[in-house]
């Protein structure tokens, strides 16, 4: 995990404009945002991915790269007074707070263009027809029909009650969507059957969902210094969560369940899976 998030790091320091290139204040904001910080755990489950098809790192790089400046743009405009409202993020002020609401706004629209610029620009796939399917899976992860839509739904839900079935829809695409994504994409970069395809899509939906659960039960129980981020907010919001559905014992409980359901999906790769696997079973695990 180390060493693949310090080539994500690096990926992302070469890709992202100099501060010193006009305009100064947007690059300076955009590198604020994305360098130094976070968990990189969709660039991690790309280079998982990508080692299990046999792909060339070089290419999973670039994957790495598109979906992490996808998920900061999005922390980016969730942090807004408009939407959330945080004025802590990754142990730091959040970029409205560092620099102000229009430049906050600006960095997300600039990271999401960049991020489709990177998976664009170079091949990451055998056949051109592969790559465009890339920028495809990437597109409906971040739009209305993935992660941009899951926010919606969950502004819409602040002060309801929900369902089980209700909030795993929500999160199917709020959180799913992009880490759906990172597992394809990842894959994509190399060769697998489609039997192997289907069984990372499955170890994906199941993961992406395990991870929601685990950042839920933390939001009640972890403090602010051991997040980075406010913790206590979904509950200030009156955010329907798997806690307040569950209950903490409850939504860990369920978040196992999630996790042996992912891992189930592995099984078709054997060794190959391995990498996946591990971190399968970190995300259900951190404590931060």
């Amino acid at each position: 995990m180390r060493v693949h998030r310090e080539r994500a790091e690096s990926a992302l320091e070469a890709v992202l404009p100099p501060a010193a290139m006009a305009p100064q204040r947007l690059h300076e904001a955009m590198r604020y945002a994305v360098l130094g910080g976070g968990k990189r755990v969709r660039p991690l489950l790309a280079y998982a991915a990508g080692e299990a098809a046999g792909a060339d790192p070089a290419r999973v790089d670039q994957v790495a790269v598109a979906l992490e400046l996808i998920h900061v743009y999005s922390l980016v405009h969730d942090d807004l007074p408009c939407m959330d409202d945080d004025v802590l993020r990754r142990g730091r002020a959040t970029v409205h707070v560092a620099f102000d609401e229009p430049t906050a706004l600006l960095v997300g629209d600039s990271l999401q263009s960049l991020a489709f610029q990177v998976l664009a620009q170079r091949p990451l796939a055998d056949a051109p027809e592969s790559q465009l399917g890339m920028l495809l899976t990437l597109a409906r992860a971040s739009g209305s029909r993935g992660m941009a839509g899951g926010q919606a739904v969950d502004l819409h839900s602040q002060g309801r009650s929900l369902s089980l079935a209700e909030l795993e829809f929500m999160h199917i695409h709020k959180t799913g969507a992009l880490i759906g994504a990172a597992v394809s994409l990842g894959g994509a970069c190399g060769r697998l059957e489609q039997a192997q395809m289907d069984g990372m899509a499955h170890f994906a939906r199941f993961i992406g969902l395990a991870f929601q659960v685990v950042d839920d039960v933390l939001d009640a129980t972890a403090s602010t210094e051991t997040l980075g981020k406010t913790a206590g907010k979904d509950a200030a919001h009156d955010k329907p969560t798997y806690v307040s559905v569950l209950g903490v014992s409850g939504a860990r409980a369920f978040a196992d369940e999630l996790l042996a359901d992912a891992l189930g999906g592995l099984e078709v790769l054997g060794e190959r899976g391995l990498r996946l696997a591990q971190l399968g079973r970190f995300i259900v695990s951190r404590t931060s």
